[in-house]
């Protein structure tokens, strides 16, 4: 093959995989041989540089520093979109168009209002030759040397028959959610400024006048308009929205999947409600939808004003972020003896609930976002976890503010704290310490591990304020008469938690491990543990280097297990559940004609018909081996929603897949 026929061979595959992986969504290659690959090519071109040409996959890596950014002028205005809050405001928004176009039937597409960056891309005969910001709408910066870092855009669109290859495409430059994450995390270890939110970091990353610096933030990129260059329209070939989106698609460019077309404005309105409700499913950032008109030939009819299109309104979601003031900032002690400060906030309503409290996670949060007492902050909700301060608002802080300091005492037990090596958090590291042993006894009775029905945290604190125990294993010998006293229990309230209590005793030998609440072992983990030990006694009994090699265990956790099965504390406690009949052994026959017979498998995200628990135990009972992690030893991960980091891994590693629907299927047919 000629050194020609090598490079156009390379560049084919290099621009095939960045489709299927940023368009579709597919991974046809590993990240590994993608990057043997491009650094082939990049050797080649360099070599041999007659064969250079800009629309190369190595030329996404940015080039000389810039002095700024041309300012260009639109040649159709990049107008905003009008904002509707409420049912009523959609209604209005279709009582106009109803009385623009008497006697039409209208259908609209709605389409999710990604919380991003607005751009155009202009392309001739079919290569990107320019990217501008929206800016004031009439004009904005030329930006092309950054965009062309954004793999998701092509340099170098399909053909498509319907269309002249010179057209403009508009769309949202946007940073999912996880590489977010990952980014806010380099730059803490790169010791630069942290980012409030993706938005923000699209919108810096794309400012950046080093490209070679842009290349290296994780934006992508969903287009969501086409307009031909010739006429200055949608052009001849283009009869609605959907047409568009879908040529946008045939031209290789990443389009929103959730595009709906709505015959009426009651299924917009459901439309908006099912995202407003779903949105933290999602990948990445939306603040709402888009409705437009679907007909190109009714858009043009009803116009525009000079600000806005009367054809497309944004329904907007409510407000993520509320700015309130911090009353206090109280210390929680964990059941592992973590010291996690919490703020107690001004209340203030934000996303359907009334926010007083906000986690400032650790020390060094405090320090880096300069969090004090009395500061007006802005804070931010996301799903349902608690929420967190986004930013302080430092032109309102009071004049006698002061830092605040964390303790050098627990403020439970007033033992010293310290701090490990490599840790964020403060320790405190008295076991007997009542908060610690507190979270203990509620963590050993909860879902998930012994699951003891109704011993809730009113209960445990009243057996400790009463001492009726001192520790989880004093559980097992309470009896109805000394219960049925306490505040909220009677007799046969009584009779029911002791008879709850003794059932548990019995639960499978992997909850008494995750019950037991040894750091860093979770419930896939305990899984592990408990197959390849059997008995508490062979798993307190195992040294490091049985227990590093397990899959899913690793170094850390092992250090984890011998810590604990070292301290004389935790060895009493097990030899009080023991004495009381708790279940400590298992031996389970393996199911060598199962479905999962010798394959392992990782159960990630929220299941429908199943807890994971449950589907760790139908993949046991059908031979299976269950794991913590995934790794090129995994057979299976089964995923549920919002599965989060082991579905990504197995993606890359190619993995197989399992829907919830397709491991019913399975199991059932055994």
């Amino acid at each position: 093959m000629s050194i020609e026929d090598q490079v156009l061979s390379l560049r084919k595959i290099l621009r095939d995989h960045n489709y299927r992986y940023y368009v579709l969504g597919e991974s046809s290659i590993t990240d590994t041989e993608y990057d043997v690959m491009l650094g082939e090519l990049e050797d080649l071109e360099k070599a041999n540089p007659i064969y250079f040409d800009s629309e190369s996959p190595t030329q996404r890596v940015g080039g000389e520093l810039s002095s700024g950014f041309e300012t260009v002028e639109h040649a159709v205005p990049m107008l905003s979109l009008a904002n509707s809050y409420s049912e009523d405001d959609l209604l209005g928004f279709e009582q106009r168009i109803q009385r623009n176009l008497p006697d039409v039937d209208v259908d609209y597409v709605t389409e999710l209002k990604f919380d991003g960056i607005a751009i155009a891309l202009i392309y001739e005969h079919g290569r990107f030759i320019r990217g501008v910001t929206r800016g004031n709408g009439v004009e904005g910066d030329d930006i092309t040397a950054n965009l062309r870092t954004i793999r998701s855009i092509p340099l170098k669109a399909n053909q498509c028959p319907q269309l002249p290859l010179s057209f403009e495409v508009r769309g949202e430059i946007y940073m999912p959610k996880s590489e977010f994450e990952k980014l806010n995390k380099r730059q803490a270890t790169e010791e630069k400024k942290m980012f409030a939110n993706p938005r923000n970091a699209a919108a810096g990353s794309l400012k950046l006048l080093d490209s070679r610096e842009a290349a290296r933030r994780p934006l992508t990129f969903s287009a969501y308009y086409l307009r031909t260059i010739e006429t200055l329209d949608a052009g001849p070939a283009i009869k609605n929205q959907l047409d568009s989106l879908q040529i946008l698609r045939d031209l290789g460019f990443p389009v929103s999947r959730h595009a709906v077309l709505c015959h009426s404005m009651r299924e917009v309105l459901d439309f908006c409600s099912a995202w407003e409700a779903g949105r933290e499913e999602l990948p990445y950032e939306i603040d709402g939808v888009v409705i437009k008109v679907n007909d190109l030939a009714q858009q043009s009819a009803l116009g525009a004003t000079a600000k806005s299109p009367r054809w497309a309104m944004a329904f907007k979601f409510k407000a993520k972020q509320a700015s309130t003031t911090i009353l206090d900032i109280h210390l929680q002690v964990g059941r592992t003896g973590s010291i996690t400060p919490v703020a107690s906030l001004e209340p203030v309503f934000l996303a359907g609930s009334t926010i007083s409290r906000a986690t400032l996670h650790n020390e060094d949060e405090i320090q880096r976002k300069d969090i004090r007492i009395g500061d007006a902050v802005f804070i931010e909700k996301g799903g349902d976890v608690i929420p967190k301060i986004v930013k302080v608002i430092e032109e309102r802080r009071p004049l006698n503010s002061i830092p605040f300091q964390m303790p050098t005492m627990c403020p439970v037990c007033k033992t010293s704290v310290s701090r490990i090596e490599g840790e964020v958090a403060l320790r405190c590291e008295n076991l007997a310490c009542p908060a610690q042993v507190h979270g203990r006894i509620l963590h050993f009775a909860a879902r998930g591990a012994m699951d003891i029905d109704g011993l809730g945290e009113a209960i445990v604190r009243q057996l400790l304020d009463q001492h009726l125990i001192e520790d989880l294993g004093d559980l097992y010998k309470l009896k109805e008469e000394e219960l049925a006293v306490l505040d909220r229990l009677g007799e046969r309230s009584a009779e029911n938690l002791v008879a709850a209590i003794k059932e548990s005793g019995s639960k499978s030998l992997d909850r008494l491990i995750f019950g037991l609440g040894i750091r860093h072992v979770g419930a896939g983990a305990s899984v592990v543990l408990a197959d390849s030990f059997q008995s508490i006694d062979a798993l307190s009994a195992a040294s490091y280097e049985e227990l590093e090699p397990l899959d899913g265990i690793g170094p850390v956790m092992a250090y984890s297990i011998l810590h604990f099965f070292a301290r004389e504390q935790n060895r009493e406690v097990l030899e009080k559940l023991a004495c009381a009949g708790v279940k400590m052994t298992q031996i389970r026959t393996l199911n060598t004609g199962g479905v999962f017979s010798g394959k392992t498998v990782v159960v990630t995200g929220s299941l429908d018909r199943f807890t994971r628990d449950g589907a760790r135990d139908a993949v046991m009972k059908e031979g299976g081996k269950v794991s913590a992690s995934v790794s090129k030893k995994t057979d299976f991960v089964l995923v549920g929603a919002n599965p989060g980091s082991k579905y990504d891994k197995a993606m890359k590693l190619g993995v197989t897949i399992l829907d919830e629907h397709t491991f019913i299927k399975w199991i059932e047919k055994t």
